[in-house]
């Protein structure tokens, strides 16, 4: 008989923003116009992919977030209703736009972003508010800094008397109030958001090392450190592991942080290891880069179960 797995809930207090991605042989000078190869219209936001990723993998997801009252408001409520995710704390702000990045890739699957936030600026604490009866259901919080760092303070605080997990994603990076936030159960940074909260540079995955210790040293429990085709770097008080990334062709690299989290979060949920975590996530986000665009790259995941295992790991 199979083994059923324990329903667990995750809510994604954060961002959701229209991804415009524009595939280009290389990217343009300053003042340069030239032509692009592809261009892709499709459901984004660091938040709203944490959610969606989490909700392929198996778990009930409930998202906190704010839309404007454009096209893309509607649709985006829409994106998350057919996903199966809970948006009763999905709401438009009248006059304001939905968030908006225009994203452009190179042949290598590189790319660089334009954030522009809009109505994802509302979400104050007042509006995480009217969503305790969600959150205290909650096995598992995740945040990112795509909303209102007053925000990003009040959930921690709140997590906190509540006793539930909290994932913290500090992208994109901004100078914010470590003692405010190194509560967090989980803190996620990328090798360019950990350059700049610690001033570090990040070439090789000795400099890692070092980079995550920096965060240890200021308050953080756990760090989880992606470094994409490096890995990913687990330090806490007891030392610092690198597991190596799972090999694929990549095509758009586009979203897989998102991707690692919201896997992460959920087998984190689930009961998992922290190690058996780390890498099922770390193969999550690989595959996802597999693929063109954010959400639409991930996977569901009976195919993660399956690649998991035929994948040798560390």
């Amino acid at each position: 008989m199979a083994k059923t797995r324990k329903r667990l809930r995750i809510v994604v207090i954060g961002s959701a923003i229209m991804d415009l991605t524009t595939f280009t042989d290389r990217f343009p000078n300053p003042g340069e116009t030239m032509f692009g190869n592809q261009f892709d219209l499709g459901f984004g936001g660091k938040g709203a992919n944490q959610a969606v990723a989490a909700r392929l993998c198996g778990a009930e997801v409930d998202m906190v977030s704010r839309v404007g009252d454009d096209i893309f408001g509607p649709a985006t409520i829409e994106n998350f209703q057919r996903q199966g995710i809970g948006c009763r704390d999905v709401r438009k702000v009248k006059g304001a736009s939905t968030g908006a990045a225009p994203i452009f890739v190179d042949p290598s699957g590189q790319n660089r972003i334009v954030v522009i936030k809009g109505a994802n600026d509302t979400l104050t604490p007042d509006a995480v508010d009217l969503a305790l009866p969600r959150l205290r259901r909650a096995d598992v919080i995740v945040l990112q800094f795509e909303i209102p760092l007053k925000t990003i303070y009040h959930v921690v605080s709140l997590a906190r008397e509540l006793g539930i997990r909290c994932i913290l994603n500090p992208a994109p990076a901004c100078k914010a109030n470590f003692r405010k936030i190194r509560s967090v159960d989980y803190f996620i940074p990328n090798e360019t958001e950990a350059e700049a909260l610690t001033g570090k540079p990040i070439r090789t995955v000795n400099d890692a090392t070092a980079s995550a210790r920096s965060l240890l040293d200021m308050g953080f429990r756990r760090v989880l450190l992606t470094l994409g085709e490096k890995g990913v770097l687990a330090a806490n008080p007891d030392g610092v592991r690198h597991f190596p990334a799972f090999p694929v062709r990549a095509k758009d690299t586009s979203g897989a942080g998102d991707a690692f989290i919201g896997c992460f979060a959920t087998f984190l949920a689930e009961g998992r290891p922290e190690e058996e975590a780390v890498q099922r996530a770390s193969l999550y986000a690989a595959l996802s880069t597999r693929n063109v665009g954010t959400q639409k790259s991930f996977i569901r995941r009976r195919e993660l179960d399956a690649e998991w295992s035929q994948r040798p790991r560390s």
